[in-house]
């Protein structure tokens, strides 16, 4: 390996720690216990940012994605169960808190939805496909005109 890669290599490495001290929590909001931190920023990802709506409390910097960060983190120290907290954390801001819903009667559309359309286009693609009617020859006449109109075209 060249000293030039190793520099490269070596500068790539300290380049990630940076951005991964950079991306990581105050470490004042951790919890002490490395096993419940872990298991907390587990359910992080798995929490709907209000504000983002379009990542979970892990990812954002909002101020109500911290707020919920230290309420995970209170009931996770609390000793409580993942599915309690989220059972929580859905009574208080509803399904939508979660990134992704529990399979319910309540939302079997949005689980179903997409399977029925699938099935729908399929059948009526057969159906399309079965009823289509056969391509006729063309009449002696209808080939003399095509015949004529090619010749003349050429020319």
């Amino acid at each position: 390996m060249t000293l030039a890669r190793r520099r490269l290599g070596a500068l790539a490495a300290a380049l990630a720690g940076v951005l991964c001290i950079a991306a990581a929590s105050d470490p004042a909001d951790r919890l002490p216990n490395p096993a419940q931190e872990a298991r907390a920023r587990h359910i992080f990802q798995g929490v709907r940012c209000l504000v983002c709506q379009n990542e979970s409390i892990d990812d954002s910097e909002a101020d109500l994605a911290a707020d919920l960060r230290k309420v995970i983190r209170e009931q996770v120290a609390a000793g409580k169960s993942d599915a309690e907290i989220k059972k929580y954390l859905t009574d208080r801001y509803g399904e939508f808190v979660l990134l992704t819903p529990e399979f319910n009667w309540m939302n079997l559309a949005l689980w179903g939805g997409p399977f029925v359309v699938v099935v729908a286009g399929a059948g009526l693609l057969v159906s399309r496909l079965r009823n289509r009617t056969p391509e006729t020859e063309l009449s002696p006449e209808e080939a003399d005109r095509v015949r004529r109109l090619s010749q003349t075209d050429l020319t």
